[in-house]
């Protein structure tokens, strides 16, 4: 296994730096520094009680945003260790990704969007970059934990130009048409496989899907069937865990072999030269690629809509909808830190900035957090 750096890898020591210049750290390096912040961030912790596909209190086992992010971030690690790449860098991202998404997962932010059509819109990926830069409050010389260029741009995964436009160093490469670094290419891939296979596992423990209708898709039926001629007595949840983990292997394999590949073809020699590309360099190949939109498209017609999970998701906008109109009406129900907020962007933008704040204060929210609320400022009757 290679572990020594390679020439393309992301170099903390020639990081391109932080909004507000900082002494060098002692003893760890420039994304070390990173990677504590965002473990020691009020974000961070909050992602135990948020969302991923069941909301928080259906069931103590299925994965929060905080348990998809280490998953996450092991997966990245793994691979970025394999292929020469920053370990730190990689780590630091994949715990950073979601620290800005809302409560009750893509339904909480799929309501808080509408809620902001008006006044510019709600992305969670800038929502995260705004969670780094903007809202945490534990330093004394600056705003933010104050990450690396580098961090920040990993955890801008996507951005639409009108956004990017107004990011600036950061958002330059959604304009320019430039890729990332490496580690932030594969955290993004990364994230899909943790994704894509935790919530096969945690479909399957709530019996929304069922083993019998993945055996129409090809990237688990062939794993399953080799599990089961392998060990034809294992059952449970033995045999989905076995299953799960060879997929997630050879899913693997293949996003490191196919990347290497890409990187040799490319010819590239640096971090620069990285960013040149046309296209990312961190890739599937071709097949593992179309088993993988399956897979996705299996997820999102037989879990993501099953109507359990919609019903949940429903009565979850439901919330984020009454909240957002609630504090609209009157920010005096908002804590005093964001009356503050909102006093103050309302001054600077109108009530663009006013509806921003809102936005802020909600997208904090844990799942339990946001159905408090409701509850001390509506009947919660038949919400849970």
């Amino acid at each position: 296994m290679n572990q020594i750096p390679a020439t393309y890898a992301a170099n903390p020591e020639q990081s391109l730096g932080r909004r507000a210049p900082e002494p060098a750290p002692q003893y760890r390096t420039e994304f070390q520094r990173d990677r504590d912040r965002i473990i020691h961030s009020k974000a961070f912790r909050r992602l135990e009680y948020k969302t991923q596909v069941f909301v928080n209190h259906e069931g103590d086992l299925y994965r929060t945003r905080l348990t998809h992010s280490l998953e996450v971030a092991q997966i990245a690690r793994s691979v970025a260790r394999s292929m020469g790449l920053n370990e730190d860098l990689t780590e630091a991202i994949a715990l950073a990704h979601d620290l800005g998404h809302t409560p009750f997962g893509h339904a909480g932010q799929d309501e808080l969007n509408a809620c902001m059509s008006a006044y510019g819109g709600f992305e969670h990926n800038l929502q995260s970059l705004r969670v780094v830069d903007v809202l945490e409050d534990s330093y004394a010389e600056f705003s933010g934990i104050n990450l690396t260029f580098e961090t920040r741009e990993g955890i801008l995964k996507h951005c639409a130009v009108k956004h990017a436009q107004t990011l600036g160093d950061v958002g330059e490469r959604f304009l320019n048409k430039t890729q990332p670094t490496l580690e932030a290419q594969l955290t993004n891939l990364a994230d899909e496989i943790a994704y894509n296979n935790h919530d096969i596992e945690d479909g399957l423990r709530s019996g929304l899907i069922t083993l019998a209708q993945l055996q129409d898709v090809p990237v688990f039926a062939s794993e399953y069937q080799q599990v089961t001629q392998a060990y034809p007595a294992l059952q449970g949840r033995r045999l989905i865990r076995e299953t799960l983990r060879r997929m997630i292997g050879n899913m693997v394999v293949d996003l490191i072999e196919s990347s290497q590949a890409a990187i040799r073809a490319s010819g590239v020699q640096s971090v620069t030269d990285v960013r040149a590309q046309p296209l990312a360099l961190m890739r599937y190949g071709d097949d593992m690629r179309q088993q993988k939109n399956v897979l996705k498209k299996f997820l999102r017609e037989n879990l993501y809509f099953h109507p359990t999970v919609y019903r949940m998701t429903w009565r979850a906008r439901k919330v984020i909808r009454a909240l957002f109109e609630a504090y609209w009406q009157d920010t005096r129900l908002l804590t005093p830190k964001y009356q503050a907020f909102a006093k103050q962007y309302e001054m600077q933008e109108g009530e663009v900035g006013r509806a921003r704040a809102i936005a802020d204060f909600i997208a904090g929210m844990t799942d339990r957090y946001a159905m408090r609320e409701y509850g001390q400022l509506f009947d919660l009757a038949g919400i849970r």
